[in-house]
Parts: structure tokens; sequence; C-alpha cells
């Protein structure tokens, strides 16, 4: 069946807005198959708030904070949630089943919506929503099999609701994964007239021998970034608030971007890489011993999961390319470094951890659009270094 009658048979019709005042339409044939959860399986838990560090940035500068997210209270949060549910904080859950572990992430993408409302540009903010859980369960060596999305609005807007879903589509396509199903909720006087909101979930599987855990891990491994898009789906409190200090509107041209016509609507809403199928291939070939997918953290906070305990990474900061939207954030906002490396991916969204003797095969098949550099290396101690 093709993903577009696939798509059509799974959404059920909605029906009339005056039907009901309140309603959540259930889409696909989400029938209960007896999955137990065991004691034993592990779980995951990422603070989404937990994306920037305390200090103070440059002089005037803005920090994650200061837009408004709360990163003490999510590192609280996720400690208490540990008490409940030990063994969490990977970039996603595992549940043993035969021979298999199913690996199971869920996520939204945050604030970028505000951009979407105000760009007019709904039909990539899917590919984002499905590209935060699929990208997570690579990072265990897991191929995705399906995924679940949730749109809540206050009143239904068919067409827009339409662009939406088809770019989820484009993501499930993206990651070679199927989309199973979802929900729609509509809410009167719940979310703002034309908003919305989304979240999903996505459910792989690898075989229980062949998982990326990091545990092989040794100093002088060598850390291999792929490169981003741009911003992702991170960060975008702390880009709205520098959008307004800018002084510039979305339909701007993007400063210093190096000759190309851009907008900074554009670049910010450019949607975030699906590398599910480059990360497997590279797997496939032998060598990756660790995965980090750089989502709010960035290098600072994401990288340090995926070490055995005594393990830290140096990163070699002039060794890709960053995207021009970084530069113009972090001058426009006065950010300082280490602000703008615990916020934003800074133009690499995968870094993988690989044995020295397979680094530069590695690097050598990536040549392309999606080049791979060697951003760094693994060293004795904790965090992240950057030289």
């Amino acid at each position: 069946m093709t993903t577009d009658r696939l798509l059509h048979f799974l959404r059920a019709p909605t029906g009339s807005p005056a039907a009901a005042p309140t309603r959540a339409a259930r889409r696909g044939p989400l029938q209960a198959q007896g999955v137990h959860f065991c004691q034993g399986a592990a779980v995951m838990r990422r603070a989404s708030l937990s994306c920037s560090g305390t200090s103070s940035g440059r002089e005037g500068g803005l920090t994650y904070k200061d837009a408004g997210v709360d990163i003490d209270a999510g590192a609280e949060l996720v400690r208490r949630i540990a008490k409940m549910a030990p063994g969490i904080g990977g970039f996603g859950g595992l549940f043993p089943y035969n021979d298999d572990y199913l690996v199971g992430s869920t996520d939204g993408v945050g604030t970028k919506l505000k951009l979407a409302f105000e760009t007019g540009i709904h039909d990539t903010i899917g590919i984002d929503l499905v590209a935060m859980s699929v990208n997570d369960i690579v990072t265990l060596g897991a191929k995705p099999l399906f995924f679940l999305d949730y749109y809540a609005t206050s009143k239904l807007d068919v067409d827009l609701a339409e662009k939406v879903i088809k770019g989820i589509r484009d993501g499930c396509e993206q990651s070679d994964c199927a989309l199973l199903g979802g929900e729609t909720a509509e809410m009167p006087g719940f979310y703002a007239e034309g908003e919305y909101d989304l979240s999903g979930f996505a459910v792989g599987v690898v075989k229980k021998d062949k998982v990326i855990d990091g545990k092989n891990i040794v100093k002088g491994d060598v850390l291999i970034g792929l490169p981003s898009s741009g911003v992702h789906s991170n960060g975008f409190s702390l880009v709205r608030r520098v959008l307004e200090k800018s002084g510039l509107s979305l339909s701007d041209q993007l400063p210093r971007n190096d000759g190309i016509t851009t907008t900074v609507g554009e670049a910010l809403m450019a949607p975030t890489v699906i590398y599910v199928k480059q990360v497997l291939e590279i797997i496939k070939k032998g060598g990756v011993k660790g995965l980090a997918h750089i989502t709010g953290g960035g290098f600072t906070d994401n990288i340090p999961r995926v070490f055995p305990s005594g393990l830290g990474a140096k990163i070699f900061t002039g060794s890709w390319e960053v995207p021009p939207v970084f530069n113009w954030l972090q001058q426009a906002g006065n950010i300082d470094d280490a602000e703008m490396r615990r916020t934003f991916n800074m133009g690499i969204g995968m870094v993988l951890v690989v044995s020295r003797e397979s680094a530069d095969r590695i690097i050598e098949d990536t040549h392309g659009s999606n080049h791979a550099y060697h951003i760094g290396e693994v060293i004795e101690g904790d965090g992240v270094q950057y030289v």
C-alpha cells in the first residue's frame, strides 16, 4: 500500500465541527496488542528544558533562561522521575521483545510552531516532528518501524491540518517508517485562533546483540559530526527573543548569508535533517560505538550521555562549517559561546563516536550533500572541552 493510500485509510473523517463542541478523532487502527511492561525494561526521559547553562552570557547578552526556559525546574523534574523510574536518561527507551528490543521515543517541535504560524510555512513542520523521535531511535542502532502523531487545535482548519500531516507523511518516508495513525483533537477556546499543537512518538526495533550503547567507547575514539540544516527544532524561545531584539522581520533577508538569498523566516524554518537512512548505512559497515542526537543541550549536554564514566570529549571548534544563521543569532543576541553551544546544534545535528581505524573510511564514504566532519575525540575526564 502506498503512503498516500495508507494515510487516507488511517485518517478517519472528523465530521462536522458542529456535531460536538469538544472532540478527539482517533485515526488509525490502534488496537491493543497485549503489550505489558516488565521489570528491567530500559526507559528514557529527556528534559527539553535542560538546554542552557546558568552563565549570564556576555554583558547585556541574551540567555535561554532570559527567554523563559527554567532549566533548574527541568533538571529537578528529571531527578524526581528518576526516583520513580530508575535507568532513564537515554535517547530512547528499550523494551525487550524476544531477540529484539523495541525502541520508543516521543517529542514535539516546541515554539518553532510560533514561527510556522507567523511565516505560514506549515508543510515542513511535520518533518521536524518525525525527525525529533526517529533521530533519537537511530542512536541506539534501531530502525524506526512506525510513527503516530497528535494534532490539537481549537477549531479544525482542514486545509491547514492537511499541510501539516503531509509533512508528517514526508518525514515518515524520509525515515522509511509507516505513518500508522494518530489523533486529531478539536478543543474550542483552548488554543489561539489559527494555532495548533503537535506531538508524536515513534517505535523502532534492533537486535539485542546489535544495540549501540556506548559501553565500548575508549579514550582516543573519534567524534564524527553530520551537518544540520540549521537550528532544527530546539532553542526557539531564545531564537524568538533574538528576532525581537534584532528588529528584523521574518521576511527580511538573513544578514551575512554568504551571498545566498534567504529570508530570516526561511532560514529558521528549514526542516530538521532526518539522519536515519544515512546512519543505519554507516552502522552496517561497522566501527560505530555510540551516537548522540544534538538537540536541546547542544554538544555540552548531549555528547556525554553516550560515554562510559570517566570519559569526556574534546571538540575542535573550527573543524566544520557553522551555518550563517548561528552567526547572526549570536551577534544579534550578544550570546556568549558557552550559551550557544548548550542551546543550539551549531551546524552538527548528529555525532558518531567511532573507532580511530574506522574514522577515515566513514568520512570518505559520506562525501556528498551530507558530508561528515572529524570534529573531535574522546579524552579522559568529564564533560566537553572546546579547543
